[in-house]
């Protein structure tokens, strides 16, 4: 950023808002670290702040080339099938099989809470469907899924 720059947009602090609002928060991402490890494993600073990062950066990636099928759609909001096509390409189609999973789970979650189908204007909130995903999914399966035994692990094959 240049010296006017720095000026024009108030200093430091203009900086800080913006980094605040391009990363999830630690305290997030560090809870989901340890969920992923043994209890009693330790997780340095350095780890948290580089795993945000990292999955603030991958966010952004698959967003971008949802919000780029959308345009070309002249649509206007990303919704869940957008986020599962810009993941499989993007070369994360075995990621995208198990998310598509857990979208099904809680679009069926969904429609059992409101005793009725699931409504066109719920499936355009990929931000709620996101945030909402991890009520249906099964940390089981997370972890199967992620084991070292080879893609299909998730599967049971």
């Amino acid at each position: 950023m240049s010296t006017s720059d720095h000026h024009l947009h108030g200093g430091d602090d203009y900086e800080d808002i913006k980094e605040q609002d391009r990363f999830l928060p630690i305290a997030n991402v560090a809870r989901i670290m340890k969920r992923a490890l043994p209890e009693n494993a330790k997780i340095a600073k350095e780890a948290k702040e580089t795993v945000q990062e990292c999955v603030s950066e991958f966010i952004s990636f698959i967003t971008s080339e949802a919000s780029d099928r959308c345009q070309q759609e002249k649509r206007k909001t990303i919704n869940g099938e957008d986020i599962l096509w810009a993941m499989q390409s993007l070369g994360f189609e075995n990621y995208a099989e198990v998310l598509k999973t857990y979208l099904n789970k809680y679009r069926e979650s969904v429609k059992v809470e409101k005793d009725g189908p699931v409504k066109e204007e719920e499936e355009e909130h990929v931000g709620r469907e996101v945030e909402h995903m991890h009520m249906a999914a099964d940390p089981a399966s997370i972890q199967a899924y992620m084991s070292p035994h080879g893609q299909n692990a998730f599967y049971g094959q």
